[in-house]
């Protein structure tokens, strides 16, 4: 499954061509907002206008030097924690992308040959345990790197540590439950390339920049018990596929930047790792919910990467900025622009960014 070189990455998810049809986000916002659960449906992919893909472009271009240096620190970082022995398992579909530059950054810089794979972890469900297992029994011995993208309020950050723990009680195994990610504006991992909420262009696209793979899916009727979570492969966009050009961009200012990656790895090591964690950003979007009388936290995605989805795949409200000239958020103005979503400018956010979504029959809120 997917699109990049078998080299790269090995998807743990079962296809499910054929099998599921992707549901109108308004329908999609409803069934949501009544109780039935994201993970057992398919938003339909949005297809890029020719500006939104020029912008792509163009910030890939602007900003591959800034997201190469944090893969080059998170990869640091890990390499200095878990030793050579090591598995990295990203967390689909965010994630794939950066555990892809992971893997080629410790190739390239210190001939290491890590085996990635991507697996799902679903909020309100879990981690794929039967891909945990795969693992485990490919590679006995070696210690298990979780990966994403960015953080948001740190919901994923804690349905992993919920599910670790779960699985090690079960099982009498040791995983750790830490995870790794390029951006922490929420402050709620140790191990990070930058707290900045700056925009990771592969947070600009879906399928497009991930493999060509949805985003995954846990259905009753479709995933059995000893399957992987499911997804999708989208062959048909192939001619549209940037994945292994977003990838290619960034892998190749690795050697100009590891010397600054060591030296950040080394002083970010010094510091005590409980001191990194805050879960700031948590006690921030609680301020919002009380400042906007929303019932659901879960309706508040803040960052640029969380933003960013809730205008590709949801039914926004409205989009919070901490300024309007932000140079990372000129593709939030265009897709707030083409869905017609207002914009408001709020200088106490600790994120470049928040998007809310709708609450079902306020539309007028």
């Amino acid at each position: 499954m997917g699109s990049y070189p078998p080299g790269d990455v090995t998807f743990l998810l079962k296809e499910i061509n054929g099998l599921i049809r992707e549901t109108g986000t308004e329908d999609r916002e409803e069934l949501i907002q009544t109780g039935h659960h994201y993970s057992e449906m398919l938003p339909i992919e949005y297809r890029p206008t020719k500006e939104y893909m020029e912008l792509f472009h163009q910030t890939l271009q602007t900003s591959a030097k800034k997201v190469a240096l944090a893969v080059a620190i998170v990869a640091e970082l890990i390499k200095a924690t878990k030793g050579n022995n090591v598995v990295i398992a990203s967390l689909a579909r965010a994630g794939t992308p950066i555990g892809i530059l992971i893997k080629r950054y410790l190739e390239s810089i210190h001939r290491l040959h890590i085996p990635h794979y991507s697996i799902s972890i679903i909020r309100g469900k879990g981690i794929d345990e039967n891909a945990l297992l795969y693992m485990l029994d490919k590679h006995p011995g070696a210690k298990i790197q979780f990966v994403d993208g960015w953080t948001g309020k740190g919901a994923i950050t804690r349905v992993l540590q919920k599910a670790i723990k779960s699985f090690n009680e079960k099982l009498g195994t040791h995983l750790d439950d830490d995870l790794a990610v390029l951006a922490d504006p929420g402050h709620c991992v140790s191990k990070f390339g930058t707290r900045e909420d700056f925009l990771i262009p592969s947070a600009c696209l879906n399928s497009t920049v991930s493999g060509l793979v949805s985003r995954t899916v846990h259905r009753q009727d479709l995933i059995g018990r000893t399957d992987f979570h499911g997804a999708k492969y989208y062959r048909e966009w192939l001619s549209e596929d940037v994945s292994n050009l977003f990838v290619d961009t960034i892998a190749k200012h690795f050697h100009e930047l590891a010397d600054t990656a060591k030296q950040q790895c080394s002083m970010h090591l010094i510091q005590d790792e409980e001191q990194w964690i805050t879960w700031s950003g948590e006690r921030d979007i609680q301020r919002i919910q009380q400042d906007y009388k929303i019932n659901d936290i879960n309706l508040i995605k803040p960052g640029v990467g969380e933003t960013t989805r809730v205008l590709l795949r949801r039914v926004p409200w409205k989009i919070l900025m901490n300024r309007m000239d932000n140079p990372y958020l000129a593709h939030i103005l265009l897709l707030a622009h083409d869905r017609g979503v207002p914009v408001e400018e709020r200088s106490d956010l600790s994120y470049s960014c928040c998007g809310i979504i709708r609450p079902q029959g306020e539309d007028n809120r």
